[in-house]
């Protein structure tokens, strides 16, 4: 009984983020996806006849002495691309001091960029990772398998607790053999990835998307409280009325904070933290316009 209303909770929130993030990817992202992700490459299309202003450089010569008139090739660019969530599914996703949880707002991100990839007839694909990977659902199209990859991101369990970045941009490096838009969606807390996301930078373009709550970057002063680590299960007391481990601490996290902009600004992967408790839909509108913009 309990697995099937396990079961039947998770396919009414499949359904009612499915309803939430497909409206918003037709009435605001695909347009926005659209322009931000192009293509990368350039495909043939077909020939035609010379025309002023044409670049001598795409005269087909073969077909020109053919007919002993000039033609020229055209090319499209090639649109279809290969979207690949990086989806952390460690222990401290479980965690949410706001309106909902960093899984669930892991799920809605997740469902948002996949609906505006298949509008956009690209494939998508999944890596759930923990310290290792957990699971891969290779790059496919349409909308059941969108719906599965809503559905894996609510209900599944890992098999470990603890984050490692480094793990999952690897597998992508030599899983992904076709260059693809990777989205890696995560908290970052995590051990040292700078070599491997500088490598998986190389072959794929990155974005990072950081999840984060704003009980994370401030505690409130509300005397001696027990915290718990979600990933390795420690535990600890802080006094939170002490000014000066408030302080210490933001300027811990702030730090760290920097640590990472800097590690993503110098590979040149695009980013912007997403907060549980505040709308999405700014942060992401306002990564797209900028690569839309370049």
């Amino acid at each position: 009984m309990d697995t099937i209303s396990t079961g039947q909770d998770i396919l009414k929130k499949v359904r009612k983020i499915e309803i939430k993030t497909r409206g918003l990817s037709q009435q605001i992202f695909s347009g926005q996806y659209h322009s931000a992700f192009k293509g990368r490459g350039m495909a043939f299309s077909e020939v035609r006849e010379y025309q002023y202003g044409d670049d001598i450089r795409s005269i087909d010569w073969n077909v020109t002495a053919r007919f002993n008139h000039p033609f020229v090739k055209v090319f499209e660019e090639e649109r279809e691309l290969t979207v690949m969530l990086l989806i952390d599914v460690s222990g401290s996703n479980d965690f949410g001091s706001g309106k909902q949880l960093k899984k669930m707002l892991t799920a809605e991100l997740a469902a948002v960029l996949a609906f505006s990839a298949i509008q956009n007839n690209d494939k998508v694909g999944v890596i759930f990772f923990s310290d290792q990977i957990e699971k891969f659902i290779p790059p496919k199209k349409g909308t059941s398998h969108i719906l599965r990859i809503i559905r894996e991101v609510i209900g599944f369990e890992p098999q470990h607790q603890n984050t490692d970045v480094a793990e999952a941009l690897r597998f992508l490096t030599s899983a992904i053999k076709k260059r693809s838009t990777a989205f890696v969606i995560s908290d970052f807390i995590s051990s040292d990835f700078d070599q491997a996301l500088r490598i998986a930078a190389r072959k794929h373009d990155l974005i990072a998307l950081r999840i984060t709550d704003k009980r994370e970057t401030e505690i409130p002063p509300v005397g001696l409280v027990k915290f718990a680590d979600a990933e390795s299960g420690k535990e600890f007391w802080i006094d939170t009325s002490s000014q000066e481990a408030r302080k210490h601490y933001r300027h811990w996290i702030r730090r760290q904070s920097e640590l990472l902009d800097q590690t993503f600004t110098k590979n040149g992967v695009d980013n912007t933290p997403v907060f549980t408790d505040e709308d999405y839909v700014k942060p992401l509108m306002k990564l797209f316009k900028k690569r839309g913009n370049n």
